[in-house]
């Protein structure tokens, strides 16, 4: 029997597909790989020092009451290996404390003068550039700016303008700047965002695209559009690659939609509907995505702060398992919970994931046969583990029999593993 198809019918399959080969490529280059924090701390951009992260760690530490707390907490949380994660979030309160960190000129900012506002902006902006010439900035750090809605479109130009312009006076924009833009309701401010991005690049001679930036998801308009699509996944593409992630707005979603105060949560049933779709919308795109906050602070009387950590335990372990890797800490003593809670959760799969990686790495039979996409995932997420601290490398060589290189080259699918 011969074949039916020749070469003119494969190049006839060929061009058919060329716009489909040319929108995968662009659009949905998949995951690149690069470190995502596993959270983002806001705090008013007039309070920023160099000091403030290590500030926060010490003082997170002194709440839980050292090594000594951590272990006592995390016994009481139910998590495994309570002494060993212990030892770890002391090392991490101590020389990271903070992953990413946003200095806020919009609701954590308030509204001041134009003159106070343009001198904070200065300042802050010095004060970025000054930690990270001398290495005290955390690895993510930049600013969120007052929305493009009308009443306040014009302050957060200029703010954007300003933080930027400052910062670039300083040489070279650092490497893990984040400028978040908030309250997007429709495509056209991100479309917005890119012609400014664009303009600043231009004035100030920076590389083509490297002014990227966050789209925080505050209001229902950008889940559900008018017409019935969801202009969130739209937003995406129009950003022309500057879109690095998308982070959910507690509070002001669901008061858009009518919660009352006392039932708004990163778990209500709402807040899970905008955030399925913005998992949808960026899947197989590069871009991150980001849970919002919660505003019951462990902060106050010992029984209100053990309440307030049990409860951010568990909604931080929450969007973990719901396959997001990053959320909001609002007050430095959710520090502890938030690597208490992200470290149980890299550490308690880590042997049964590093197992079946060694497996099909070294094709060792076993009871369960995994895919290439399958050992992707389960390199991928030991490699955020390893990020963030949870995990070291040698327990990635002891437990998966590889190197953490090899374990990076199938996380990004540049393996020859098969």
């Amino acid at each position: 029997m011969s074949a039916v198809f020749d070469e003119q019918t494969l190049a006839a399959v060929e061009e058919q597909l060329a716009s489909t080969d040319e929108l995968l490529a662009k659009q949905f280059p998949g995951d690149a790989g690069n470190r995502q924090p596993v959270h983002t701390v806001y705090i008013p951009a007039d309070r920023y020092t160099a000091e403030l992260p290590s500030t926060w760690g010490r003082n997170a530490l002194a709440a839980v009451g050292d090594t000594r707390g951590l272990v006592e907490l995390a016994t009481t949380l139910g998590l495994k290996e309570p002494q060993r994660l212990a030892e770890l979030v002391t090392t991490k309160l101590t020389k990271e404390p903070i992953e990413d960190l946003r200095l806020d000129f919009e609701d954590g900012y308030g509204s001041r003068s134009d003159a106070e506002e343009d001198a904070a902006v200065v300042a802050a902006a010095d004060a970025v550039a000054a930690a990270v010439a001398d290495g005290s900035a955390p690895a993510f750090i930049g600013t969120r700016f007052k929305c493009f809605e009308e009443p306040t479109r014009a302050r957060g130009v200029r703010t954007l303008d300003l933080f930027v312009s400052q910062l670039a006076s300083h040489g070279p924009l650092p490497e893990g700047l984040r400028i978040t833009l908030p309250k997007v309701t429709t495509v056209e401010q991100v479309r917005t965002m890119v012609f400014l991005a664009e303009k600043l690049e231009q004035a100030h001679n920076l590389p083509a695209g490297s002014l990227r930036f966050e789209v925080q998801i505050e209001t229902p308009q950008v889940i559900i559009g008018p017409e019935g699509d969801h202009p969130v996944a739209r937003l995406i593409h129009a950003g022309a690659g500057r879109v690095i992630s998308l982070h959910y707005g507690t509070y002001d979603y669901s008061a858009s939609l009518g919660v009352a105060a006392a039932y708004q949560s990163m778990e209500h049933p709402v807040a899970d509907f905008a955030k399925d779709v913005m998992q949808v919308a960026v899947a197989g795109t590069g871009v991150e995505l980001s849970d919002g906050s919660t505003n019951i602070l462990p902060a106050g009387d010992p029984e209100n702060m053990a309440a307030a950590w049990k409860l951010h335990a568990r909604l931080v372990r929450r969007h973990l398992e719901r396959g997001i890797y990053q959320g909001w800490d609002l007050h430095e003593n959710q520090l502890v919970t938030r690597y208490l809670a992200t470290f149980a959760f890299f550490r308690e799969g880590l042997e049964a994931a590093a197992t079946r990686l060694r497996n099909y790495v070294h094709k060792i039979e076993s009871a369960i046969m995994d895919e290439p996409a399958t050992a992707r995932a389960l390199a991928r997420y030991i490699h955020r583990g390893v990020a963030c601290g949870a995990v070291s490398a040698e327990e990635v060589t002891e437990l998966a029999q590889i190197s953490l290189d090899e374990l990076e080259a199938i996380a990004l699918n540049r393996s020859h593993a098969n």
